[in-house]
């Protein structure tokens, strides 16, 4: 294990070094710093840029440029010694140039930009700073985003006799890429909201953010029902326990090391939208589909899953060169079935190794991320004789057995039902996937009262106590399930069901005349077709920011940017109750225009949207679009993500995840209206 982490850094600083030299190819900075008086200077950043391509200016954002082009951003080590005097600003004027993208603003061959401060002390002394998540690009695309950091030597000031040091002045600062050097009067609207600067955390940290994060994916519905499966293995594999103890370690540290590796590769090859693309992708899907059910049926006694008689005996002639890779393949299977629970976690790690530069960070993310589901996997590896040591009469093993199997059943309509919604077949509506739910929950209700029996249960000739409350909460649950047919909430489901609103005919029947918060007007009679109904029906978005931006223009409205996905949990569970809420509802349909992108939507793209992405590689689907915006503009990939914006894009409130605290969200919704009023 040491070896292997050793190993881990060295690729890491490796991956450092060479990205160092990569910008080097593009651009190569200087630093100075020129003298405005005795008590204040501006640090001087000019950057020589190869032949064809180019730095984008303070002035440049991304959101009027449909996400492109990383601005350079300026961060200074915290020091008593000087503070920042306003923010970066450019020298010269910037290329102005229009495309099908937007308007970006740029330098060519030369670029330089410069930070005032204002000296504190009479001793000579560094300023150590950093320029990140810059990017150059051409006609072709942008290489980056990359980091560099430097520093200048100051000496031979005075400082003016009212300069005072506070908190403030000495704290790290992170320079804004949108600058206006006017003085803000009360009259002038408030600049835009800047995003909270990512402090970078440490390796212990990540760690810790990691393991919890696997923890979570080990209770989603891909993960744990491979629990029993594993344990199963090793029962029939391990003849002593020592060598069962040895193979649990070998399978513990393969999930580690394949977990850690395929990040890795999987991140270089294919980008971070890869992972989203495979997690929704129509085949894979499928194919988790049908392994669900193929296991179903097994546990309920259709048949039994075991490796051919050949295969088995040139196990037995070859254990000890086979075997062990056998167990590693098995792990390699559990991380590709675990796949479409886990990639939008594992693509956090992987967008911040494409905007930090370094391979490092998430690797130390990711081992923290497997080890949490290597463990559990392990423990029960290494007591496989728990399973043996249940009652082998009476049945209970497999009473077991079929109620995992009616679970698999219901777990397995997750993957279709994911692929149902990205490609927008309308099959699976929510009235079909709740019904088949509400029966399985009730035949294994009815089994485990004994009322049912499978081919391979003996007769039960009482009822357990532990026995009889599991069935009343499968019975309870099932009645609970049934009001979902006719439109109840069903908050206990979100985000594995279908929303409300992918209904036979959007649950029209159900919300009646409830008020939509769509007015009588002719402007919303024209915008009318664009928006769609989500949560309980009664709240309508745009799938369009194009469209959405339209419209919030002619009505003058602020708009809520709301990044989210088919499959994601959360977004549902936000729309259904957060959204709903007597506080918020009335402020959503009537304050905002509320703009949701869907980062898994498989609709394919115009062939003149097409576009290759540095930082997200191919942009191909409307899904790929709008991750892409998400990741380009706020460093995120994570969904839902919240973010109250103005007409031209610019940001109002600071970007929120999930947040069911309903007072926490209305109060995010109402800063941001009071800041568009202003």
């Amino acid at each position: 294990m040491k070896v292997f982490f050793l190993s881990l850094l060295f690729f890491g600083l490796t991956l450092s070094a060479n990205a160092q030299d990569l910008m080097n190819q593009f651009i190569k900075w200087s630093y100075s710093v020129e003298k405005i008086d005795e008590s204040h200077a501006n640090i001087v950043f000019k950057g020589d840029i190869t032949e064809g391509y180019h730095i984008f200016s303070l002035k440049h954002n991304p959101a009027d440029a449909d996400g492109t082009g990383l601005v350079p951003e300026f961060n200074f080590k915290k020091s008593p010694n000087y503070k920042l005097v306003g923010k970066p600003f450019d020298i010269g004027k910037p290329i102005k140039h229009i495309d099908d993208l937007g308007t970006s603003y740029y330098f060519e061959k030369k670029a330089t930009y410069k930070q005032q401060v204002e000296i504190l002390t009479t001793e000579k002394f560094n300023i150590d700073f950093s320029i990140n998540f810059f990017q150059l690009c051409n006609a072709d695309g942008c290489v980056g985003p990359f980091d560099t950091d430097g520093k200048v030597k100051l000496a031979g000031f005075t400082p003016s006799a009212t300069a005072t040091v506070t908190e403030a002045d000495t704290s790290d600062v992170a320079a804004s890429a949108q600058t206006d050097k006017a003085p803000t009067n009360v009259d002038q609207a408030p600049a835009p909201i800047q995003q909270k600067d990512k402090k970078k955390d440490s390796n212990l940290v990540i760690f810790i953010a990691g393991f919890l994060a696997g923890l979570v994916a080990l209770i989603t519905p891909c993960m744990f029902p491979m629990i029993p499966m594993t344990v199963t293995f090793f029962t029939k594999q391990s003849k002593t326990r020592r060598e069962g103890i040895f193979k649990a370690l070998v399978y513990g540290s393969s999930i580690v090391l394949i977990y850690v590796s395929f990040g890795l590769i999987f991140t270089a090859a294919m980008g971070p939208l890869g992972l989203n693309d495979l997690s929704t992708n129509l085949w894979m899907n499928l194919i988790f589909f049908s392994i669900f059910v193929l296991f179903a049926f097994s546990f309920l006694g259709a048949f039994e899953i075991q490796l051919p008689n050949s295969w088995v005996n040139k196990m037995d002639k070859q254990a000890d060169r086979g075997g062990y890779i056998g167990i590693f393949f098995m792990a390699f299977t559990l991380g590709l079935v675990s796949f479409s629970c886990t990639g939008p976690i594992i693509g956090t790690l992987l967008v911040e190794a494409s905007t930090s530069g370094s391979y490092l960070t998430p690797a130390i993310g990711m081992t923290g991320f497997s080890l949490a589901l290597a463990i559990p996997f392990t423990i029960f590896a290494i007591f496989p004789g728990w399973l043996n040591s249940l009652p082998q009469s009476g049945g209970w093993l497999n009473s077991v057995k079929v109620v995992l199997g009616l679970a698999e059943l219901a777990l397995a309509l997750k993957f279709l039902s994911s692929v149902d919604l990205a490609y927008h077949w309308d099959l699976l509506t929510r009235e079909w996937f709740v019904a088949i739910w509400f029966v399985l929950f009730f035949i294994m209700g009815f089994y485990l009262l004994g009322k049912l029996r499978f081919s391979h249960d003996s007769p039960l000739e009482k009822l357990s106590v532990p026995r009889f409350m599991f069935a009343l909460m499968a019975l309870t649950f099932s009645v609970y399930l049934f009001t979902g047919m006719f439109g109840a909430p069903l908050t206990l489901i979100d985000g594995i069901a279908p929303p409300r609103t992918h209904s036979e005919d959007n649950f029209r029947w159900v919300n009646g005349g409830l008020e939509t918060g769509l007015a009588n007007d002719s402007i919303s009679a024209q915008f009318a077709a664009d928006m769609h109904p989500v949560g309980d029906g009664s709240i309508l978005v745009f799938h369009d920011l194009d469209k959405g931006t339209e419209y919030a223009k002619k009505k003058n409205l602020p708009i809520l940017l709301d990044f989210t996905g088919y499959a994601c949990q959360n977004c549902r569970k936000t729309e259904s109750t957060v959204w709903t809420n007597d506080e918020i509802r009335p402020l959503l349909q009537k304050q905002f225009v509320i703009v949701s992108l869907y980062v898994d939507d498989r609709t394919p793209l115009p062939a003149n949207e097409v576009r290759v992405s540095k930082l997200s590689g191919t942009i191909k689907t409307v899904g790929n679009k709008w991750a892409d915006l998400e990741m380009q503009k706020y460093g995120s990939f994570q969904q839902p993500l919240y973010v109250v914006i103005d007409h031209e894009g610019k940001d109002l409130t600071e970007a929120i995840g999930y947040t069911p605290d309903i007072k926490a969200y209305k109060k995010f919704l109402e800063s941001g209206l009071t800041r568009f009023k202003k």
